[in-house]
């Protein structure tokens, strides 16, 4: 089955609006606005509403949130909810990012609730997954993303799950230069699929797109793309700037 390849730019804390209009305004030139794969830009909140202006016309990006509450709305300061993300029109959301997981406490429960919220919005989950690098000299990766896996998506139908995205992220190469090998990075990716086809049934398997993320960069992306179980990538610090984020996502076809 053929899937079409998504590229998304996780910004993290990083540019703010007046920054955010700039990059958008010089990616604009630089790709004619014109993309063979999906394209996402995943901004700090305050600077999504630059970025969606600055966008304009241009439909062929699609807008992310970096996190939303797994509540509806109430005494949560400091939280977002699904509702707000909806009224700017955004269509993803990044969720279980291992910084999520490491600094704030995130459980897959609180992930799994977080999915099921966005999922009931209609707002497609990034969801990402992925080992640490004692995990992975431990022997633990198949434990590790096996947790991940089952725990995220527990409740979920078949076609829920075919229909939002999985990013697999390696901890150990996230914002450190380290990439994991392309067949490193193969082989995680065709277990999470055999994974999600033993859970969710064989269709659900051959139609989710999961993403590859860790230290991508224009030097890299072809080799993993061309990998047949990579089916896009999650970036970090290559898509901070217009030009590379560009080169990445013309990578992909």
């Amino acid at each position: 089955m053929s899937r079409k390849p998504i590229i998304a730019a996780n910004w993290k804390m990083n540019i703010g609006p007046a920054e955010g209009a700039a990059f958008i305004a010089e990616f604009k030139k630089l790709t004619d606005c014109s993309f063979s794969c999906d394209t996402v830009i995943v901004p700090p909140f305050t600077t999504i509403p630059a970025v969606l202006d600055a966008l304009g016309e241009c439909k062929c990006v699609g807008i992310g949130a970096q996190n939303v509450s797994q509540f509806d709305n109430g005494a949560y300061t400091g939280e977002i909810s699904t509702s707000m993300l909806n009224e700017l029109g955004l269509q993803y959301v990044v969720l279980g990012h291992s910084e999520r997981r490491q600094y704030f406490g995130e459980t897959d429960a609180i992930i799994n609730a977080k999915i099921k919220k966005s999922i009931a919005a209609g707002i497609i989950p990034i969801f990402c997954i992925g080992e640490t690098k004692d995990e992975r000299l431990g022997g633990q990766l198949e434990t590790v993303l096996d947790t991940q896996v089952k725990g995220g998506l527990e409740g979920l139908s078949a076609d829920e799950v075919a229909n939002l995205v999985i990013a697999y992220e390696p901890v150990w190469a996230i914002g450190t230069g380290l990439t994991a090998t392309s067949k490193e990075a193969q082989e995680a990716h065709a277990f999470i699929r055999q994974l999600i086809s033993n859970v969710f049934g064989a269709d659900a398997a051959a139609k989710v797109r999961i993403q590859y993320g860790g230290s991508v960069n224009p030097g890299n992306v072809d080799e993993l793309l061309a990998q047949p179980d990579i089916d896009g990538a999650l970036v970090g610090g290559a898509s901070l700037k217009p030009d590379s984020f560009a080169t990445l996502v013309k990578a992909a076809k």
